[in-house]
C-alpha cells in the first residue's frame, strides 16, 4: 500500500458538482490544488451577477481557483498546469469540453463523472432520458475522457433503482450524492490498489441523450401511449415541464397515473366524479395535478371547479 497524495485539479460548475467537490477537498489522499469552473453570471429577477456554486466552494475554502468562459484558450495557465507534477484530473458537470494537451497533463489520467451506466446515455441529458425511456435503474460511470464525447474506457460504475413514481428533481438529488460516493470508492481503490483494470464500452450498445428541448414537453395524447406520457411528466418536471391546451388555455401536466377501469378516445377528455380522465394512444390518464397558465399548481379538481363549462372540452 502506498502513501501517495494524488494532486488533483477538480473541473465543475453548478450545484451538482459540490457534493463531489467536497469529498475530494476533505479526502486525506488528495491535494486539490486547483478549481476551475465557469465565470460567474447574471441570476433572478435583478440579473444580480452571482458566483458559481464551485466558485464559492472553493472562495470559501481557501482553494486555488480559476475561472474562464474557454478553457482550451488559457495557454498561459494550462502550460503552468502540466508542470506541477499532477496525478489526476477529476470532471463533473463542467460543460465545456477539454483539449487533448489538457487532458494529458495527469500521470494517472482524466476522468469524468457521467450519471448513466455507460455506454447508455451519452450526452448532456442523461436523468431526463432515462426517466422517458423508463429504465428502472440508473448509474454513476467514471470514464477516462477521450476527445470523443463520454466514449472512453469505464474504470468505476454504481448501480441505484429508479422508483416508479420518481420525477427528475428526485432522481437529480440522488444521482448529485451517489456520485460523491462512487468517486469516494474509486479514490479509496486509487490509492490501496491503484487503477483498476477497465472495461471498453461496446458501441453496439451506445444510446444518447441530447439536450432537452422545451418543445418536448407539449404531450400529444393521440399517439401517443400512456406509459411513455407518463414517463414524460415524471423526467420533464420542473423543467421544461409538459403541457396540453385544454379550450385554448396553455395548463401544464405535472402529475397523473394510468387507469384501467375507464376506456376513452385518444385525445378526448372525460369528466367523472370530479376526475379529469384524458384518453392516450393505448389506455387512459387520470391528470391528477396541473398548473393553468398564469397560476399556481393545483389539484385537478380545484381546475375543474374553476372551470365554466366542463360539457364541452377540448384537447390540443
Amino acid at each position: 500500500m502506498s502513501n501517495k497524495i494524488f494532486k488533483t485539479i477538480f473541473f465543475g460548475t453548478p450545484d451538482f458538482s459540490i457534493p463531489c467537490l467536497e469529498m475530494l477537498a476533505n479526502h486525506s489522499r488528495i491535494n486539490l490544488v486547483h478549481v476551475i469552473c465557469s465565470p460567474d453570471r447574471p441570476s433572478g429577477r435583478g440579473l444580480e451577477i452571482k458566483p458559481q456554486p464551485v466558485a464559492r466552494f472553493a472562495i470559501e475554502n481557501k482553494i486555488p481557483l480559476f475561472q474562464t468562459a474557454h478553457i482550451n484558450k488559457e495557454e498561459a495557465f494550462i502550460n503552468q498546469l502540466a508542470t506541477e507534477s499532477i496525478d489526476l484530473i477529476i470532471v463533473i458537470a463542467f460543460s465545456q469540453f477539454l483539449s487533448s494537451k489538457i487532458l494529458s497533463i495527469p500521470s494517472l489520467g482524466s476522468f469524468n463523472i457521467h450519471t448513466s451506466l455507460l455506454p447508455k446515455f451519452r450526452g448532456a441529458s442523461p436523468i431526463h432520458h432515462a426517466l422517458l425511456q423508463g429504465e428502472s435503474a440508473t448509474g454513476i460511470s467514471i470514464q477516462k475522457m477521450v476527445k470523443k464525447m463520454d466514449a472512453g474506457d469505464i474504470y468505476y460504475q454504481s448501480n441505484i433503482p429508479i422508483n416508479s413514481e420518481e420525477v427528475f428533481t428526485e432522481l437529480y438529488t440522488r444521482l448529485k450524492f451517489q456520485s460523491a460516493l462512487t468517486l469516494y470508492d474509486f479514490v479509496q481503490v486509487l490509492a490501496y490498489i491503484g487503477l483498476p483494470i477497465p472495461t471498453i464500452q461496446d458501441e453496439a450498445k451506445v444510446s444518447f441523450a441530447p439536450i432537452i428541448d422545451k418543445t418536448l414537453g407539449h404531450l400529444r395524447f393521440t399517439t401517443t401511449t400512456a406509459r411513455d406520457i407518463l414517463n414524460k411528466i415524471r423526467a420533464l418536471n420542473p423543467w421544461p415541464s409538459t403541457f396540453c391546451f385544454i379550450n385554448s388555455h396553455r395548463v401544464k401536466i405535472l402529475k397523473a397515473r394510468i387507469v384501467y377501469d375507464s376506456v376513452i378516445s385518444p385525445g378526448k377528455i372525460n369528466i367523472s366524479g370530479q376526475k379529469l380522465l384524458i384518453g392516450c394512444a393505448d389506455s387512459t390518464l387520470e391528470i391528477e395535478r396541473v398548473c393553468p397558465e398564469g397560476k399556481k399548481d393545483m389539484s385537478s379538481q380545484q381546475f375543474l371547479a374553476g372551470l365554466r363549462n366542463q360539457d364541452n372540452l377540448t384537447l390540443e
